[in-house]
């Protein structure tokens, strides 16, 4: 069971969860000595690597193959309800390769989780895009975990709306003032007040659309000037996470920089890239989506 221990003055909390240093990794940031063959405990077939499916999309009986997404347990849990969200039966794509159709069926098992477990806390929804993002497996997922109320999540809240990228009929893509990270880039709807968990059917496709056309903007600006400098070739690695409360949005983070010293001791955050730059280079990208 997971401990949650506050910082009496500052009100944080941390979470104790010991067993996660046990779970397993097919990512490294170094080429191993020699080839090594994982298993990919996410790719059909594999079905009884996991703990039984609590929710699937797709054809099939539960914990066999024919599923087109497919959540899980986790094995190694942060807190105690922490389930996995495969994205795919696909190993490599992820939603700035997948088709439309996928992506809409990936964010139809986000909100069912969502409604599933809104009674029992707060509801994060967060991906790991990669080994310098934090992911362990290869396997494109996402994870949920639940929070209890009383526990105090030092979240950032909405941000305003400027530095706008695109725009559909729901949502707006933009690189707030107070971007944290070069690229940061968030995804918003037009309307406030409202939890993701009541997103609906037309909602969610408009949200899948500017989910690809986003992160398909930030892997073809990947390669600018301004973010060659900064990268020191590490891969496409991002993070993103669903606000858990009231005014929602999606948070992404290009993960091109390391945290240091300076921000770990003062909690501030350098952030070299001017968010209106970061704006106009991403809007100027071309983009082509899948499907």
């Amino acid at each position: 069971m997971a401990k949650y221990v506050p910082d009496i003055k500052t009100q944080r909390w941390i979470v104790i969860t010991p067993h996660r240093s046990n779970r397993p990794s097919d990512t490294t940031q170094t080429p191993a000595p020699q080839p090594v063959t994982k298993v990919d405990p996410f790719a059909p077939g594999n079905e009884g690597m996991t703990p039984p499916e609590v929710f699937r999309i797709g054809d099939g009986e539960a914990d066999k193959s024919g599923w087109k997404v497919r959540v899980v347990p986790n094995k190694f849990p942060i807190t105690d309800i922490h389930e996995v969200i495969i994205h795919s039966p696909d190993p490599v794509k992820d939603i700035d390769e997948l088709d439309i159709e996928q992506i809409t069926q990936i964010l139809y098992a986000y909100r069912q989780r969502y409604q599933t477990h809104r009674k029992n806390g707060q509801v994060l929804i967060f991906c790991n895009h990669g080994a310098h993002a934090g992911a362990s497996l290869t396997h494109p997922h996402s994870q949920l975990v639940v929070v209890p109320r009383q526990i105090n999540l030092d979240a950032l809240s909405r941000e305003p709306f400027n530095n706008i990228v695109e725009e559909n009929t729901f949502f707006t893509v933009y690189c707030p003032e107070f971007s944290q990270w070069p690229y940061e880039t968030w995804i918003a709807p037009r309307e406030e007040k409202s939890y993701f968990g009541d997103i609906t059917d037309e909602q969610l496709k408009d949200l899948a659309n500017i989910m690809s056309s986003t992160l398909s903007r930030l892997r073809s600006c990947y390669d600018h000037p301004d973010i060659k400098e900064l990268r020191a070739d590490i891969p496409f690695n991002y993070n993103y996470y669903i606000y858990h409360g009231e005014s929602w949005f999606v948070r992404i983070i290009p993960r091109l920089i390391h945290r240091a010293g300076f921000e770990l001791g003062t909690g501030l955050n350098v952030n070299i890239i001017d968010p209106k730059i970061a704006a106009e280079n991403l809007a100027a990208r071309e983009f082509s989506r899948v499907g």
